[in-house]
């Protein structure tokens, strides 16, 4: 048996001093993946040497050791010990839209991570959902990425979560997004159908068009307000994924030639988010992004309800940032706190 190193720290109780716990509960729709395969879609910015380097380094689940292959199961609950690091701040509010014994539905702030990341573990929304409710209360059925706002549908259940995960996989799940994209399309309604494949030379957790590897994707989208702002055009859609890829809507309008208003990673430059991460992205390029954030929210979402199964349907209003840069009023310009991932 190999020697523990004396820099790594002993994996039972709580995390000593200057180290932190990621704590992680496994959701019914993730039974029988490897371990490793889980936490890469956890932990997105991570590649798999480094994950499997962080679980031979030590996962504590009931006092013993994981490996990368290992399966996991629902419930599964385990930690990733790590040095700890200063934490961005991040937004505490967590507005609750409906709730009943099967779900919690969430109005999500931008800037808000779901789950623990390598940079984000207490502030997100996991970790405020067990802070103020406790360990089993819900657990999100679905991801939305950082930037973006919106509803998140939280599972009360272990039936609950496993029939959402299905509902969502199966596309039963009806979303309507309201998006701010720059330029005004000449159309009223358009729609974007473009093969999406993983990973680009330069960002590997970012998507690309790919017509030879990539999967189907298709997205709707309805003009709802063409406006101007300091001279620019810019435009309010509604966008209806009828697919369900990663970064999706983000990449279809940056096909189309309306990248969305704020977005460093599909938006006008493809440098901008690399200088982002590495948070020497220059003034004149927060300029030009005209938002700290990217203009996507998840306005409306609609699916059978996993106890009765009749269809329920939840909306939530576009939020005062993005209502205040179609207005014309003054918006902040350049990073926020904490901010170092799209």
């Amino acid at each position: 048996m190999r020697e523990q190193r004396e820099d790594t720290p002993t994996i039972s109780g709580e995390a000593p001093e200057g180290y932190v716990d990621i704590r992680f509960v496994v959701e019914p729709n993730y039974a029988g993946w490897r371990l490793d395969r889980y936490l890469s879609e956890k932990i997105r910015r991570l590649t798999r040497e480094r994950l499997h380097g962080i679980i031979q380094r030590g996962v504590l689940c009931e006092e013993r050791r994981l490996k990368p292959s290992t399966p996991v199961y629902p419930g599964l609950s385990f930690r990733i010990r790590r040095p700890a690091s200063a934490e961005p701040d991040t937004p505490t509010g967590l507005p609750a839209v409906f709730q009943d014994d099967w779900l919690l539905v969430l109005d999500k702030p931008a800037g808000l991570p779901i789950h623990p990341t390598a940079r984000y573990h207490k502030g997100t929304l996991v970790s405020l959902l067990r802070e103020r409710f406790g360990e089993a209360f819900a657990e999100p059925a679905h991801r939305l990425d950082r930037e973006t706002s919106g509803l998140v549908v939280c599972g009360r259940t272990t039936e609950s979560c496993r029939v959402l995960g299905r509902l969502f996989v199966s596309r039963d799940v009806h979303k309507e997004y309201l998006a701010v994209c720059e330029g005004h399309p000449p159309e009223d309604t358009f729609h974007v159908d473009a093969p999406i494949a993983e990973g680009t030379e330069l960002i590997r957790i970012a998507v690309r068009i790919d017509s030879v590897v990539g999967k189907e994707s298709r997205t709707r989208f309805q003009v709802l307000q063409r406006f101007t702002r300091e001279g620019e055009p810019f435009a309010l859609l509604r966008c209806y994924p009828e697919t369900g890829r990663q970064h999706q809507i983000r990449i279809h309008l940056r096909e189309a030639g309306f990248p969305l208003v704020g977005d460093k990673m599909y938006g006008p430059d493809p440098g901008y988010f690399d200088r982002f991460s590495k948070h020497c992205l220059e003034p004149e390029a927060w300029v030009r992004l005209r938002l700290p954030r990217h203009a996507l929210h998840a306005a409306r979402i609609s699916f059978p309800h996993p106890g009765t199964g009749e269809t329920v349907t939840f909306d939530s209003p576009l939020p005062e940032d993005l209502q205040d840069f179609i207005a014309g009023r003054p918006v902040a310009v350049g990073p926020t706190a904490g901010e170092d991932a799209a």
